[in-house]
């Protein structure tokens, strides 16, 4: 415990699924929490108030990622708040449209990679533009919540595809410009997580043990297996790892094919 006393940490998406349960880790471990979402108020002002009573700072902003001006507005008032921020994780997202390119609209196509490839770009901006102010660089952290499909590609969503291989690259890049201010930069590469974005699967108890079954593990991984792995990464611990994926998928990509 307390592995992250005294330490910010900024979770986009954060009021379920992954983002829930990295937040939760966070905050036990000692961190002050910042929650963002999009339209799960209720879940956010709840998981704001269960948060709080472990004596951390934690508050719940609505915003959404992938509009500029709200995520200036928004890292405004997180810095009044809250002063600096140690620790940024890119989690908010949303899922590919199962739809080929020759059928996808542009504004599919649009919606998929602002929210997943410019939103996590907009926050890093803002996010080292505060390091900057504050001079604040020595071991801050970025984590970055891609798929595995950044370099598993899966029909019918290039969308979801281009924008998780730009994290990748985005991430290493920032891995290399960053590295000798001491801050660094990482992915999570998550594959068939037990979340609410999976609830079609998690409901149809048939077709869930289908493509459990192609898991080597044979199993779903939960969300705060995936929060271990970004509490690693947030920590002292990881202060020597930087522009590196990890995957958490039960072996699923070493076949090469998605669940």
């Amino acid at each position: 415990m307390g592995q992250l006393n005294n330490k910010t940490a900024l979770i986009t998406g954060s009021s379920s699924g992954i983002g829930k349960a990295m937040a939760t880790k966070f905050a036990q471990e000692g961190a002050n929490v910042i929650i963002t979402y999009h339209s799960g108020k209720e879940r956010a002002e709840q998981l704001e108030k269960e948060l709080s009573s472990l004596n951390v700072k934690v508050k719940a902003y609505q915003v959404d990622v992938s509009d500029l001006e709200q995520i200036k507005s928004f890292f405004a008032l997180v810095e009044k708040d809250f002063n600096d921020i140690d620790i940024l994780v890119n989690n908010a997202g949303v899922n590919g449209q199962n739809i080929n390119v020759e059928d996808m609209d542009i504004e599919t196509w649009d919606n998929t990679i602002k929210t997943d490839l410019y939103g996590p770009f907009y926050c890093i901006k803002e996010f080292l533009q505060l390091k900057k102010k504050h001079d604040s660089y020595q071991n801050s952290r970025i984590i970055n919540v891609t798929s595995i499909h950044e370099y598993i590609c899966k029909p019918g969503n290039a969308d979801y595809n281009a924008s998780k291989a730009g994290m990748r690259n985005l991430s290493q890049t920032l891995a290399i410009e960053l590295a000798p201010k001491g801050l660094t930069v990482n992915n999570i590469a998550p594959g068939m997580i037990l979340t609410p974005m999976n609830k079609k699967v998690m409901d149809d108890k048939d077709v869930l043990k289908e493509k459990e079954n192609i898991i080597p593990m044979k199993r779903g991984g939960s969300p705060e297996e995936v929060a271990n792995v970004a509490l690693f990464l947030a920590s002292q611990a990881s202060s020597y790892v930087t522009g590196s994926t990890y995957t958490v998928d039960g072996a699923l990509s070493i076949l090469g094919q998605d669940a």
